[in-house]
């Protein structure tokens, strides 16, 4: 079992930057694969970013890659999306999730996080 709580949204303006935090607790927690998901009002909950256990693989969507960085402390079980540069478009509920295997894939993730709303003004 893995409870997972997000934190670390807000509103910025469009270029600015802001830094999620998802804190993991569990006795395994630190052998899952970590994942960042995001959904904006009336569309599909979307692929944003993943790491495995040992952070050493990274997965990223095109439409965030350069701008986002994905990152995890094991031994302090949490799991940081860095974003800069942030445009409208980026604006949605974030949600980490967890899972046993490296994957971009939605129903691959078993836990989930209650979600941090990140609002991006232009």
């Amino acid at each position: 079992q893995v409870q997972l709580v997000d934190s670390g949204g807000g509103l910025v303006q469009a270029g600015g930057s802001l830094r999620l935090s998802c804190a993991a607790s569990g006795r395994t927690a630190s052998s899952y694969t970590m994942g960042w998901f995001r959904q904006a009002p009336g569309k599909e909950r979307e692929f944003v970013a993943a790491i495995n256990w040992s952070g050493g693989r990274t997965l990223y969507a095109d439409s965030v890659k350069g701008r986002f960085t994905i990152s995890r402390d094991n031994a302090k079980n949490t799991v940081d999306l860095q974003m800069i540069g942030l445009k409208p478009e980026d604006t949605a509920v974030y949600y980490c999730a967890a899972d046993q295997r490296f994957t971009t894939n939605r129903s691959g993730y078993y836990y989930w996080g209650q979600g941090t709303q990140v609002t991006v003004s232009s």
